[in-house]
């Protein structure tokens, strides 16, 4: 029996603290949007579904289809730019590791307002070569997330031995694009899985990028809609959070269930 592992009782207490942190404010703002006067009433959620108010939540579901095509685009720069230069830097360039983790996990120290200050010039010219549309934000958006989905894809480089998995098929006769296709990647599961969880929630819940900028992203358009309808701003933030919790458990069931058919 591991000594330093926590008792049953203590996980019970941090995960009841630790639920209760999130739950409270969730609670009182579900509580808002039933407010109605003196009492309780579903009138706000189902102003959802007027068309008189169409025109009001307009700004939300642009919004949100932008950040929808931003977490894509987000995920996609972690999967084939990140995760790949990681696994290139641990097989072939270990030396350059520590220069790489330090230049990913830059961006984390770097305050946001400060970042688009930089970002400015460089958004500029891409204005006028690829066009001001919404989704480039997604190299900004690329940049931010760095530091959390390198822990993520980290932690698993380090829990596996690649460099024999790579090794082993590169004698088998299997090139580059197989061994990190078919070999690597299904090893590094669930870091991937973990940092395209983190990237969409990034992505979802950043503001200050996309509003310096001016660009329209979720985040933005709930800032334009709270300033007519506070009620209608709280129903789509609590929508957003239960289809982030919605994705965390469905994301977990699938690593769940992988890992199972590796083991079996």
């Amino acid at each position: 029996m591991n000594r330093l592992a926590p008792s049953r009782t203590t996980r019970w207490v941090i995960g009841i603290l630790v639920g209760a942190f999130f739950a409270i404010p969730m609670g009182s703002t579900l509580l808002y949007t039933f407010r109605d006067g003196d009492g309780f009433s579903p009138v706000h959620w189902a102003a959802l579904f007027d068309p008189a108010r169409a025109a009001l939540y307009a700004p939300i579901w642009t919004g949100l289809g932008n950040s929808v095509v931003l977490s894509v685009l987000t995920v996609a720069i972690v999967l084939f730019v990140l995760a790949p230069t990681m696994v290139l830097v641990h097989l072939r360039f270990p030396r350059l590791r520590p220069g790489f983790e330090f230049l990913v996990l830059l961006p984390i120290s770097i305050p946001a307002i400060v970042l688009v200050v930089g970002l400015a010039p460089i958004y500029l010219q891409l204005g006028r070569m690829l066009g001001t549309g919404t989704w480039t934000l997604a190299f900004a958006y690329g940049i931010t997330v760095l530091p959390f989905a390198y822990r993520a894809i980290q932690a698993s480089i380090d829990a596996v031995d690649i460099r024999t998995l790579s090794e082993a098929a590169r004698a088998l006769g299997a090139g580059w694009g197989t061994v990190l296709l078919r070999v690597i990647a299904p090893n590094l599961r669930s870091g991937l899985l973990a940092a395209s969880l983190i990237s969409v929630a990034v992505v979802l819940g950043e503001f200050t990028i996309a509003s310096l900028l001016n660009r329209q992203v979720f985040q933005t358009a709930l800032v334009v809609v709270k300033n007519s309808d506070g009620y209608a701003a709280a129903v789509f933030t609590l929508l957003a959070l239960a289809f982030a919790f919605v994705l965390l458990i469905v994301i977990g069931i699938a690593g769940r269930a992988r890992a199972g058919k590796a083991g079996s």
